[in-house]
């Protein structure tokens, strides 16, 4: 089958590979209809994530169809629609026990892609097939669903579950790209007082406003005190999303947000970040950090089915499964293209 292969840092391949087939029991086999990429694949391909072995296929988001299972598998069948999510539990260790599934200690957690050959290919193995995989329900197209793998539950669960978002809060996301603006639609759930987004290019802010931000501010034009004085009564904001993964992002959540706020790390980071305690210990402020656990996804794709949300704009170019070069290339590129999310469709 041909697959997109990691290299080395700066270096990718698309070619032959072999075919995946089940190893374990536990394993199944899924025909990749609809594939994404992932900012995570670009700072695989930078060199900031050093597990990832030359010559692992890339990808840790798409659906597909069913093609073979093991004879451990009991809840899914082949031939049956299913997201393949970024992460794939095993469901045993006490991690798991507590729905904390990115930190799986049990040989699962975020393995494809990662440790174990993802879903940038024809087909794609699934360790874990019963708590990994996740049936899409009828009318959900490929396209909706496809969104469910990584980019709705990142920012569900990493920015507006971590967070707490409520009806009280205002709420400022650094950061315009797929995981901030999935934020900013899945934050008007919870019916926040105000919702500020900073980024970068006219064409994702306006993007933001479509996806319900009350204002938007250019990164690079704007400065900190007019950002802070659009949060609550020009002190601040309530909750701060970092979702760029960039030492300047992170700092810059720590300039705006309120005192009593909270920050949710939401981006990926490669390079460290200055952390001010010697200006910051005093504001009683909360931090956190977490990888994606999936646990989401069942609700997501509900919403999805009772047309609660609707994510479709947020993929901007699409492209067949042998165009997954071009579709780095555009992706990569994204303050050129004006992409924000794209998908390749197997034809």
């Amino acid at each position: 089958m041909r697959a997109l292969t990691y290299q080395g840092p700066g270096r990718r391949t698309w070619g032959e590979v072999p075919d995946p087939v089940v190893h374990d029991p536990e394993d199944a086999v899924v025909r990749i209809d609809a594939l994404t990429i992932c900012g995570t694949d670009l700072h695989i391909l930078k060199g900031d994530v050093p597990g990832v072995a030359s010559g692992r296929v890339l990808g840790h988001e798409a659906v597909g169809t069913v093609h073979a299972t093991g004879p451990g598998v009991r809840t899914i069948a082949p031939g049956e629609r299913v997201v393949v999510p970024s992460i794939s539990p095993r469901g045993r260790c006490l991690s798991c026990r507590r729905a904390v599934y990115g930190q799986c200690s049990g040989g699962g957690g975020w393995v494809l892609g990662h440790t174990a050959d993802g879903t940038q290919a024809e087909y794609v193995r699934v360790p874990f097939a019963d708590s990994s995989l996740h049936r899409i329900p009828d009318g959900v197209t490929d396209e909706n669903a496809l969104l469910v793998a990584d980019v709705l539950p990142t920012a569900f669960e990493v920015a507006v579950q971590a967070s707490g978002i409520g009806p009280e809060d205002s709420v400022a996301v650094i950061g315009a790209g797929p995981v901030g603006l999935g934020t900013v639609m899945l934050a008007r759930l919870f019916s926040p007082r105000r919702i500020v987004v900073v980024g970068r290019g006219a064409e994702r802010l306006e993007a933001a406003k479509r996806c319900g931000a009350d204002a938007t501010f250019e990164a690079g034009d704007t400065d900190d005190d007019t950002i802070r004085a659009a949060g609550r009564d020009g002190t601040g904001y309530d909750v701060v999303v970092e979702a760029v993964g960039t030492p300047e992002a992170f700092e810059r959540c720590t300039r705006v947000v309120r005192s009593g706020g909270r920050i949710a790390n939401a981006g990926v980071h490669g390079a460290p970040a200055l952390l001010h305690l010697e200006r910051l210990w005093s504001n009683n402020l909360t931090i956190t950090t977490r990888l994606v656990d999936g646990r989401t996804v069942p609700t997501l794709l509900d919403l999805l089915a009772d047309r609660r949300l609707q994510p479709g704009g947020l993929i901007t170019h699409r492209f067949a499964l042998d165009e997954l070069p071009a579709a780095y290339d555009v992706f990569s590129q994204a303050r050129a293209s004006g992409a924000l999310k794209v998908a390749a469709f197997r034809c």
